[in-house]
């Protein structure tokens, strides 16, 4: 039979975090298995848009987005992450930063092209390389604070590898990144020759006095790295998709050229609500929003811990991993499916975050809830004496 489904389509599923979300639904529990961000959006950037709107943005844009919100990524990138980018040639707006992932990854990587990630991982990386049909391989990670050896990479890498993926502050991990880490990982990226893409869209979620790295600032790393970032979680505006990625002026022409094919160009008015919020919002704003999630990350973890489900204590970004052993069931997905059944709290099965059987051991948790929200979802687990 010629019509069937595309054979690329056989190894991408549904993503977990939308499975549980729409059984979270159906039992009208509490949602804190996807990442949707329930707190304030900035005034600053709602008006920005809503003006855009009414002053006519609302035609295409340029493919790699409007002059005036690459030229705020361009400001915001120097002055925070200490990477020189030409707003006109390095940056590229696209639809979210997982649209800007998939478009350098089809850009740059080859069918059959080895991809190195670190376990946990974020399952949106492993189903684009996926979808361009690249052959990911995983580095396993311990717990609970997710170290790893250069041993591990160096017995991994092979002829066929052409990039390695940083994820830090990391989802589902918290991990972020050290210098020192970063440093080995770009020494081994040069002598093997590889890409680092990197997934920073976290970067602002620090915790415990910790500050955030960019791969591309270190010696000779800004010609190979591609840098992925957005505003979807910094600004509360997941449904408004805007994201980029920073890269040398030849692998970003080839990255915009795939933008523009599979996503023509991201929203307008929105890409000017963003602008808005980069050029105006005070460098208080970022202090406070960490500030903020680690009051939010300390108490969901003490919740977790008096219920029984030993939390890793993240360093970043707004997820933790439960260790969710004690759990009736053999699988992540059944042991997930028991807790929201007896608690209404709905969480991500580990093994959309495992390749092997370390993921039926844990779920993962979003503690981007308003704060009425996060202390129901706390009295919940608490009292429901697992």
């Amino acid at each position: 039979m010629k019509r069937t489904i595309s054979r690329r389509m056989t190894d991408l599923a549904q993503s977990e975090i939308r499975a549980m979300t729409q059984a979270c639904i159906r039992m009208k529990g509490l949602n804190m298995a996807q990442g949707v961000c329930d707190t304030p959006v900035p005034p600053v950037v709602l008006e920005g848009a809503e003006k855009a709107i009414r002053d006519g943005y609302n035609v295409y844009t340029r493919f790699d987005g409007l002059p005036e919100l690459r030229e705020a990524i361009a400001q915001k990138l120097l002055h925070y992450n200490g990477i020189q980018a030409d707003p006109e040639t390095e940056v590229t707006v696209s639809a979210g930063a997982t649209g800007a992932f998939h478009c350098a990854c089809a850009a740059l990587i080859n069918p059959g092209d080895e991809v190195i990630l670190f376990e946990p991982y974020y399952q949106y990386h492993i189903s684009a390389l996926v979808a361009v049909e690249a052959v990911p391989v995983v580095v396993q990670m311990q717990p609970p604070v997710w170290t790893y050896s250069m041993a591990q990479l160096e017995e991994v890498v092979t002829e066929k590898t052409k990039a390695i993926i940083v994820n830090s502050p990391g989802n589902p991990s918290g991990k972020v990144f050290t210098r020192p880490e970063l440093e080995a990982l770009a020494e081994f990226a040069c002598r093997h020759d590889l890409f680092v893409f990197t997934d920073e869209i976290y970067e602002y979620f620090l915790y415990d006095g910790r500050h955030h790295v960019s791969m591309a600032t270190l010696p000779e790393m800004a010609e190979r790295t591609i840098t992925i970032g957005g505003y979807s979680k910094t600004f509360s505006v997941t449904g408004w998709r805007i994201g980029y990625s920073v890269a040398a002026k030849p692998w970003a022409s080839a990255i915009g050229a795939m933008n523009d094919l599979l996503y023509v160009c991201a929203p307008g008015p929105l890409q000017i609500g963003v602008a808005r919020g980069i050029g105006q919002l005070p460098d208080s704003f970022y202090t406070n929003l960490a500030h903020d999630y680690q009051n939010k990350r300390d108490r969901f973890c003490r919740a977790l811990a008096a219920a029984g489900l030993t939390p890793s204590i993240p360093q970043g970004a707004y997820y933790v991993l439960a260790d969710i052993s004690r759990l009736p069931g053999d699988t992540g997905k059944a042991r997930a499916m028991y807790l929201l059944e007896r608690t209404g709290v709905a969480s991500v099965p580990g093994e959309a975050f495992f390749s092997g059987r370390k993921g039926a051991h844990f779920i993962r948790f979003s503690y981007a809830k308003t704060d009425s929200d996060l202390d129901e979802a706390c009295r919940r687990l608490i009292t429901a004496k697992l």
